[in-house]
């Protein structure tokens, strides 16, 4: 497992902080390749420095809005250009806004699909060809549990979230034949600062501070599951379990999650 990653050429969008920052320098120290994705420029190149201090690796940054659909064929287009090949695209960028349906502004949730799903899926579409061509690859698409169970006041959030994984699983049967993994990363909230935008009153995460994962513990499942043919990460387990719960009976599962849903 420690060599697995060795060499290999590893995209990661979001990369300027939280988990993507995280799961940036446990790749490194497995000695892989890194392409660094995000609009802070800055933050990119001081991980850069940072990683390549550390590490024996190449760490290319690059900065980019994923909402912008011209700005990802180019920059992948330079990438791959530079690389030759990409062995695994970890698709992590993405934000969400927690806000009533009758609330939510029309802009943020155009905002939410443009970075959550159209980047996500543009930024895929330019590794796809050369990884059915090579015959190997990794996509991961970082969705959430509110693709599984949608909650009061994510409903926009939540809906991207769903695309997402119908996305994610459409393209791991179009690649089986072609052996290249597609793994859905479906965690519940992560102490990052994705809730400095979601929740701007602060209530959400006061409520469930005690369940938030550590970014480190998701990166971690995350990287070690690069290149192998697992189908989804759940966390956390006993999160995942409702949302079984919630699929198989769902009218009671939503009378009785009432007031746990409420919380944001």
């Amino acid at each position: 497992m420690a060599d697995r990653l060795k060499n290999k050429n590893i995209i990661i969008t979001g990369a300027s902080g939280g988990i993507g920052a995280e799961m940036a320098s446990l790749c490194a120290e497995r000695g892989a390749n890194l392409v660094l994705l995000a609009r802070n420029l800055e933050k990119l190149n001081l991980l850069k420095e940072k990683l390549q201090s550390r590490y024996q690796v190449e760490v290319d940054v690059y900065k980019l809005d994923v909402s912008n659909t011209d700005d990802i064929q180019a920059v992948f287009s330079e990438i791959l250009l530079q690389r030759g090949h990409i062995d695994v695209l970890v698709n992590n960028a993405g934000f969400g806004i927690f806000r009533e349906a009758y609330e939510a502004q029309i802009d943020e949730i155009k905002g939410m699909f443009a970075v959550n799903v159209v980047g996500l899926m543009a930024c895929t579409s330019m590794v796809l060809p050369g990884m059915r061509q090579q015959g190997s690859g990794h996509i991961i698409n970082i969705a959430s549990q509110a693709g599984k169970i949608a909650t009061p006041k994510s409903s926009a959030y939540s809906a991207t979230k769903h695309a997402v994984l119908g996305y994610t699983n459409s393209l791991r049967m179009e690649l089986s034949g072609h052996h290249v993994y597609v793994t859905a990363v479906n965690p519940g909230p992560i102490e990052t600062n994705f809730f400095t935008i979601a929740d701007e009153k602060g209530t959400y995460v006061k409520n469930v501070q005690k369940y938030m994962l550590k970014p480190e513990y998701v990166a971690r499942k995350v990287v070690d599951a690069m290149l192998t043919p697992i189908r989804e990460i759940n966390l956390p387990r006993w999160m995942n379990a409702g949302s079984i719960v919630y699929t198989l009976f769902p009218r009671l599962f939503e009378r009785l999650g009432r007031r746990m849903f409420n919380q944001k």
